[in-house]
């Protein structure tokens, strides 16, 4: 998540408190019975993917540099092993909007409805991280992995293409999205979102991932940010049958909405584009830190999220009309 730290000082000076919101927008309504869904998770899965992506070989992924690289091309090869084609003449959407060369990968599995096949849903997270300490690191270690950051949202990403590519249940159109230069200021997301918009894409909504690697100490299992802006946060809810999603005020105080690859979605297309995180500044002490590290990752907690998190995607998905939508 993009230099959220940098504003603390901002918001104990200058922001809102997060009470000046509507009360009411920060309640859920009842969530129906679970939806039927037999598909199971493998932890181990989910463990092999974070543990590539955080491996000292990618060397903390910084944009322009060889981890990077390697990084790509182990999620454009999962793609292509779960059956997740191209979106353009291949998985590679290289950006304009920065120096070095870096490129979002970008998977397309087509719907299966001849009509709802015309409307998109992108799910995605962000690849980059912040590389090598240009200091002496801790302990020796100067490799920032962002296992947290976002290598956990990464794997539920991946996880979603698993299951769709290999199952191909979606009558909308999926974009699966592993975007770059996130750390930079939101560029892959900018230059994909106008990109998509140019090409008059019919985008039903967007759900990004990003810092799910730990568990929170609430009621829900993850926030979503933009939580008065749509109701994606109730229909997440009805969808999982359960209280899967929930508001946390310190999204509001340092709005995380905008500090994130949904943004830019949001911006260009004005539906429905959000992201749902456990991070909560309390669970988790190594935000950009060399210590963001894959043996700090709760895998269970990860595995049983993206379990949760599937059938509601699917359901998502197909979906006859267009059940989320802007308040």
């Amino acid at each position: 998540m993009k230099k959220i730290f940098y504003l603390i000082p901002l918001f104990i000076f200058g922001c809102k408190s997060a009470t000046t919101t509507d009360k009411a927008v920060t309640s859920i309504e009842k969530v129906k019975a679970p939806y039927a869904f037999n598909y199971k998770v493998e932890e181990s899965s989910v463990s092999a993917t974070l543990k590539t992506l955080t491996s000292d070989a990618f060397e903390g992924r910084e944009v322009g540099t060889p981890g990077i690289e390697k990084s790509a091309v182990f999620l454009e090869d999962f793609l292509k092993k779960n059956n997740v084609k191209p979106y353009f003449d291949s998985y590679r959407d290289v950006i304009s909007n920065f120096k070095l060369p870096t490129a979002n990968i970008v998977g397309y599995i087509e719907g299966n409805d001849p009509v709802l096949k015309n409307e998109f849903v992108i799910f995605g997270a962000h690849y980059d991280h912040i590389g090598i300490s240009k200091d002496g690191g801790v302990n020796g270690d100067k490799i920032n992995n962002g296992a947290n950051d976002d290598a956990s949202g990464v794997t539920a990403v991946a996880e979603i293409a698993k299951y769709f590519g290999n199952n191909k249940t979606n009558k909308r159109s999926i974009l699966i999205v592993f975007f770059t230069a996130e750390e930079l200021g939101l560029l892959g997301s900018e230059h994909l979102a106008e990109k998509l918009k140019k090409k008059n894409v019919d985008l039903y909504s967007m759900l990004n991932f990003e810092m799910i690697g730990v568990p929170m100490k609430a009621d829900y299992t993850a926030y979503i940010t933009g939580f008065s802006k749509s109701n994606m946060a109730t229909k997440i809810n009805d969808y999982s049958g359960k209280k899967l999603v929930g508001y946390l005020p310190m999204e509001f105080q340092y709005q995380l909405f905008m500090r994130s690859d949904n943004y830019p979605f949001f911006k260009e297309f004005n539906v429905p584009c959000q992201t749902v995180c456990t991070f909560d500044f309390e669970n988790y002490a190594y935000y950009h830190h060399v210590d963001d590290e894959f043996e700090l990752m709760d895998t269970k907690h990860m595995t049983s999220f993206i379990q949760d998190i599937l059938p509601v995607a699917e359901q998502m998905v197909n979906a006859k009309t267009k059940e989320i939508v802007l308040k």
